[in-house]
């Protein structure tokens, strides 16, 4: 009758990439800001500690191509890992 406890299937992809070029944790909130802009993105983890991004995104929308650019137009290198 509900389905209050069923397990969501994953939406989209995943994409981790390094980051070369963050020197704090307000650089990790612009490069978020930056790939939440991003068509497509469904959700974006940075993490400072490790200079990683993972992405969750939509492929009928955008790809790891677009991500990375949007890494690089928000000024920081990025390479994708997974």
């Amino acid at each position: 009758m509900f389905k209050l406890f069923s397990k969501s299937k994953p939406v989209g992809e995943k994409a981790v990439f390094t980051i070369d070029g963050m020197h704090c944790t307000s650089c990790s909130m612009n490069i978020t800001g930056a790939l939440e802009d991003t068509k497509g993105v469904i959700k974006a983890d940075i993490n400072y500690a490790k200079s990683q991004a993972t992405v969750e995104y939509d492929p009928t929308k955008t790809n790891a191509a677009e991500l990375k650019k949007a890494i690089k137009d928000a000024g920081y290198d990025a390479d994708q890992i997974v």
